[in-house]
């Protein structure tokens, strides 16, 4: 059986590079769908910016593994690149329907069982507490849950995804939201089903008669099952931690880090203040759960003379306010969708597939021009 504590999220800077150096993708392709598997277990580093799926990429093929090896480990980065492709594209409309509206859901609340962790199917219930213990789940687990609120429970996926996005320490909204409406319908052309049958195959567990334990074809008429249909509306909030104004010296340009941007390998030879901005009106719209919030300070200190700053990005811009004005060079950050309101420079992340730029409506149709690119090495 699989032991979810051998699952664990160092945040020492020199150990996640140590991860990097571990990957074996010949294992990942083999095994990757099982709870088990040998995969990397990067993306919470990846999601907060400690570092990029470039930086992945160039291990992988640093190791000299043909393409068609690497190419299962390769497509799952790309696909993290494509949905946040989207989100650049679709700005706050990442929070509607995005192809069709959500086919067949009754209500817009969550089913309890899930958020109690008492749905009756022992591997589920078990990996939500371990989620609320580690702040972690497999990826299938993630489809299988997803799957279960939306399909079965018919609930529009907007709630429950932010009830897995406030616990997860790899929370990332573009990444979150897409594959939720993956797998619901509104963003893909036909629903995600999980049945016992490939739940049990995938986690190792032996579980039968549940509300899940049927054909596809029967899966996909049933009501919704008795344990799903007490629903509730959640109240999610952040804790932050208070904090005083950052020391500042107005001479030199102060370089503004969030909790999509970790890296400590920005800017590192520069003489400049390093503030990690934790803004409450971001964490009013995006909240998440103080595990959360500690993992990234925890990660905030693989930056040399970072300040965690609990206060609004204007809180910032005063501190200059007897400069005449607040020049391009003054604020710097790093471009992402939930933070275009930040002033001054902009510098672009680190991509994959740079030149894959515009929005695509499949990962298929962006795949193939990725494809294209990696064809080159």
């Amino acid at each position: 059986m699989f032991n979810p504590n051998r699952i664990n999220f160092p945040t020492n800077y020199s150990f996640i590079l140590e991860r990097i150096n571990a990957i074996d993708p010949i294992k990942y392709a083999k095994t990757r769908n099982y709870i088990n598997g040998d995969i990397t277990y990067l993306a919470p580093f990846i999601s907060r910016g400690m570092i990029s799926v470039k930086q992945v990429l160039d291990a992988i093929l640093n190791k000299g593994y043909p393409l068609k090896v690497t190419e299962k480990l390769i497509q799952e980065l790309a696909w993290r690149e494509y949905y946040q492709r989207i989100w650049q594209s679709k700005n706050n409309m990442i929070w509607d329907d995005l192809k069709q509206i959500q086919p067949n859901f009754n209500q817009r609340d969550m089913p309890a069982a899930l958020q109690k962790a008492e749905t009756g199917i022992e591997i589920i219930d078990n990996e939500i507490k371990s989620l609320y213990n580690l702040g972690y789940l497999h990826n299938h687990l993630r489809m299988y849950i997803a799957s279960i609120a939306c399909n079965i429970g018919k609930a529009h996926w907007l709630q429950p995804s932010k009830w897995m996005y406030y616990h997860l320490l790899d929370g990332d909204i573009a990444s979150n939201n897409c594959s939720w409406q993956w797998v619901a319908g509104s963003f893909s052309n036909k629903k995600y089903y999980c049945n016992q049958e490939n739940l049990n195959k995938y986690t190792f567990s032996k579980q039968k008669a549940t509300f899940l334990d049927m054909s596809y074809e029967d899966l996909v008429n049933i009501p919704i099952p008795l344990p799903l249909q007490e629903t509730v509306n959640l109240q999610l909030s952040t804790n932050l931690p208070l904090t005083k104004i950052p020391i500042i010296d107005i001479t030199i340009p102060t370089l503004l880090y969030n909790s999509y941007n970790l890296d400590p390998q920005w800017r590192n030879n520069e003489l400049v203040n390093r503030v990690l901005l934790l803004e409450p009106s971001h964490f009013k719209n995006y909240p998440v759960s103080d595990k959360v919030i500690q993992f990234i300070i925890e990660l905030s200190n693989n930056i040399k003379g970072i300040q965690v700053f609990t206060g609004e990005v204007e809180n910032i811009k005063e501190l200059y306010a007897q400069i005449e004005s607040t020049d391009k060079e003054t604020i710097i950050s790093k471009e992402h969708p939930a933070f275009n309101h930040y002033p001054g420079r902009k510098d672009p992340r680190e991509w994959m597939f740079p030149e894959v730029a515009d929005y695509y409506p499949s990962f298929f149709s962006y795949w193939k021009k990725c494809e294209c690119i990696l064809n080159r090495f």
